[in-house]
């Protein structure tokens, strides 16, 4: 993940009245004063359900060694085989410690409640819903494509999330852009929206995350954009307009601004929104495990 101040584990939960006149919390806010001046065209939602699969392939490989045992040092060897087992233990005991974040990473509710007026620093300038527009939970996420632990979420944690809990009705999903790595993250930001255009949002979201090749490598320049968009069969006299026009430049700065807003100084960052307008925010590319225990513990509420 990609932090300017932030801890990889830090979380936080602010419980939220919606009804109150109380401004946002100071950690809410940054001394930007920029007004969202977007038309409500550009800030609008649009509430559709997607049935888009994505991939989520990973490969680990195992390297083995072997070492051969001089018979006169035999006696030794076998002192350091037990040594080696002694370690091997304390070992495990390590990563066990280290492989579990639903002990070590989740966030417990604080008793000071901060109220603010509406969420639409969440919803607005964002994508299409990603589910049922009525599911219980909402699930925001403040990304940037071009992001080594956006991309790691996306392959390893996503198609999870979309599998357990948005087709089965209990989840809903917004992505809002959050550009921290230059003109190429900008121009893919504004392409996924001119897809958007074309109804087809969350396919080019999937192809530019399924075509990742690393920070400022090039794979997010305009001719690779254009190429994702003619793979999808847009339209490409009205998405190359939308491009040369930078249609959605003005929604995707709102929504970085919005991020500063809430807090965000490093992508991904997640907040869990459930129906009393409890919010959890989640920082960096977690486990699929971090996310079901948060889900499972709103849902039981």
């Amino acid at each position: 993940m990609y932090y300017k101040d932030l801890n990889l584990y830090d979380f936080f939960i602010a419980v939220m009245e919606p009804d109150s006149d109380d401004k946002l919390p100071s950690f809410f806010l940054n001394d930007s004063k920029n007004d969202q001046e977007s038309l409500d065209a550009q800030k609008r939602i649009n509430k559709t359900e997607s049935n888009e699969t994505l991939s989520d392939i990973h490969t680990t490989k195992v390297v083995r060694s072997t070492n051969r045992i001089h018979l006169p040092s035999l006696a030794i060897g076998a002192g350091i085989a037990v040594a080696c087992i002694f370690c091997g233990m304390l070992m495990v005991n390590m990563i066990n410690s280290e492989t579990t974040p639903v002990l070590a990473e989740t966030p417990q509710k604080q008793t000071e409640i901060t109220k603010i007026q509406s969420l639409s620093v969440f919803t607005d300038n964002a994508s299409p819903i990603l589910g049922n527009p009525n599911a219980p939970i909402t699930m925001v996420e403040f990304g940037d494509y071009q992001c080594t632990f956006c991309s790691k979420f996306f392959h390893e944690t996503e198609n999870l999330i979309i599998t357990n809990y948005v087709k089965t009705g209990k989840v809903k999903i917004l992505f809002k852009d959050y550009i921290i790595l230059g003109q190429d993250s900008m121009n893919a930001a504004n392409a996924a929206h001119c897809a958007n255009d074309q109804k087809s949002f969350w396919k080019y979201h999937s192809m530019l995350y399924n075509n990742w090749a690393g920070e400022d490598t090039g794979w997010a320049d305009l001719a690779h954009l254009h190429e994702f968009a003619n793979t999808l069969g847009l339209d490409m006299d009205v998405f190359s307009t939308c491009m040369s026009d930078l249609k959605w430049n003005e929604l995707v700065n709102l929504s970085s601004i919005d991020g500063q807003k809430l807090g965000v100084s490093g992508t991904p960052t997640f907040f869990v929104i459930d129906q009393n307008n409890d919010v959890i925010k989640i920082v960096g590319a977690q486990h699929y495990d971090v996310f079901k225990q948060i889900f499972d513990s709103v849902l039981d509420e």
